[in-house]
Order: C-alpha cells, then structure tokens, then sequence
C-alpha cells in the first residue's frame, strides 16, 4: 500500500492541504474546499492554476476547481425560482458566495490505497449575504488512481430550495487550438455570446475564438482530447445534465483579474453544473448529490 504523505501548507492568506499518493498529487485550500492542483509525476497537470492566481481571504483562486452555491453566474440569468431565493438581487455575486468561505476541515484520511478528504460549509453559521435559508453543503474530494469530487447539498429550511450550481473546473492544455471536446455531438446548448440563442453542437466542439456555452442534455462522460500533450482528460459526472464550457481567448483575458494576458492559451474550463433547466428543487430535508470523477489517459 502506498503512504501518503499529507502537510499543511500557507499560500498568502490561505490554509491549504497537499497530498501525495503515489505519483499523484493534490492541492486543496480549505478556503471554498476549492482543489487547486491535480497532477501525476512529471506529467503536465490535469487542473490548471493561474500563474497569478492570488490566495487572499474572501476572493476565489483564478483556477483549480472553485464551487458555484447556491446558483451560477449571474443571478439574473438564473431561472426565477433561483432568483427568488435572494433578496437584494442586484447586490448577488457572481456563482453565489460559497467559495469565498472558510469551510470546516472534518478530516483527512488515508483509506487503503485512496486519501480522502472531507469539508463542510453550513449557511447557519456562515450566513450568505441577502441569502437567508438554511443548507448544508458537503463536499467529499477522493484521490486515488482518479480524482472523485462528490458536492452533497442538504436542506434545512422548512421550505423547498431551488438551486443552480457547477464545479468550476479548470483544465489544462497545450493549447486550446490543438484541443478539442467530445461526447457534445447532438447537445442543445445557449451561447451566452450570441444572444443567449438556443443551438445544437454538430460534432466535436473544437475552439478558434471566445465560447461560453451552457450544454444541455449532456452525457455522463465527455472527453478533452489535446493532441499537443497527446492524452485526452476523462470527465465523469453524476447528478447533473449540464455541463458549461468557457474559454475567454484574447479580448477577454486581458480584463480579466489573476489572469495573463496570454493564459487562455492553456486552459478551458468544463464546469460540471445543474444550470439553466437542469437546476434543482430540494423539499425540505431533501439532499442533491453532483460527482464528478477525472483522470487523464495518453492517446
């Protein structure tokens, strides 16, 4: 059985966690539970992190995997039953406000040949501004020859919750000219640059310009295949039928926050989600679960 090595480690304002497992290794700040860093001996990393990525008390990492809760991107954009939840809606942040918390640590944990870790953020001790319901959120992040993030969302009001949600995650690449998505052929999707229309994807999505697109109807496994590193990025998911796809390229990139100018050459972000039709009601005392599972193979 192989040991893990765990430790404790400052960057800037934040607390994180490192693990390693083999060649295998993780970085997790307790901030948002948000994973930072995903890589397997000299192999280039399967998460991407911002060169400029800043680690200060409130503000999500550019990067990694931050968590959207209770709803993604902005609030406005979100079906009215989200919306309704929050009481100043001009004042709600972009993807809610849960990755700016510091969520409980309830343990690290090595078992066999896998190292799981375990965070809790309750929005009865941790208030969301002009957010006042009461959840609790769980996020689960197991590593062994994969990495297995599992987000459990609980209510516990005493009314129904709805919520909209992703896992932010950030992949990397050689250059996103050279890569290309599959498992999208035939997927309804909104192309929040042209209107918010409604179109379909014909073949796979490859990439020559800004995309930020909410697919619908996705499948449970998509692939990024990046021939420049000759591997391709496996992505499995649970619990969700939407899946948003971001890149911002060159206009974009240079008014972005903790962000090159020239980044966006060498990530894409495939955000395992419940968004658009795809969010969820929960009854009171009801609990969602969306998990996600990655690993990379050569090609």
């Amino acid at each position: 059985m192989s040991q893990a090595q765990i430790e404790r480690v400052d960057l800037g304002e934040l607390t994180c966690w490192r693990v390693h497992l083999g060649d295998s290794e993780l970085l997790v700040a307790q901030q948002g539970a948000q994973v930072l860093h995903y890589q397997h001996g000299d192999q280039p990393p399967i998460i991407w992190l911002s060169e400029q990525a800043g680690y200060q008390h409130g503000q999500a990492v550019r990067g990694g995997v931050p968590l959207c809760w209770p709803w993604f991107g902005d609030l406005a954009r979100n079906p009215l039953p989200v919306q309704a939840l929050h009481d100043s809606l001009g004042e709600a942040p972009a993807h809610g406000g849960v990755r700016g918390l510091d969520w409980q640590l309830l343990g690290i944990e090595q078992q066999g040949e896998a190292v799981l870790l375990q965070f809790l953020c309750d929005t009865r001790q941790q208030p969301l501004p002009h957010w006042p319901h009461a959840a609790e959120l769980r996020l689960d992040i197991r590593l062994d020859q994969r990495l297995h993030l599992s987000l459990n969302s609980r209510n516990l009001d005493d009314a129904p919750l709805h919520l909209s949600q992703a896992l932010h995650s950030y992949f990397a690449v050689s250059d996103i000219r050279q890569s290309r998505v599959l498992g999208l052929d035939g997927c309804r999707y909104i192309d929040t640059l042209d209107g918010w229309q409604e179109r379909r994807q014909a073949g796979a999505l490859a990439f020559a310009g800004e995309t930020d697109r909410i697919y619908l109807d996705v499948p449970t496994r998509l692939a990024l295949v990046d021939a420049g590193w000759n591997r391709r990025i496996l992505l499995e998911a649970e619990g969700s039928r939407s899946a948003v796809l971001w890149n911002p390229w060159i206009g974009k990139a240079q008014r972005l926050s903790q962000f090159a100018e020239d980044a966006w050459q060498r990530m894409l972000c495939i955000e395992t989600a419940n968004a658009w039709d795809d969010c969820i009601e929960l009854a009171p005392g009801a609990s969602h679960e969306l998990r996600l599972s990655l690993w990379s193979e050569a090609i």
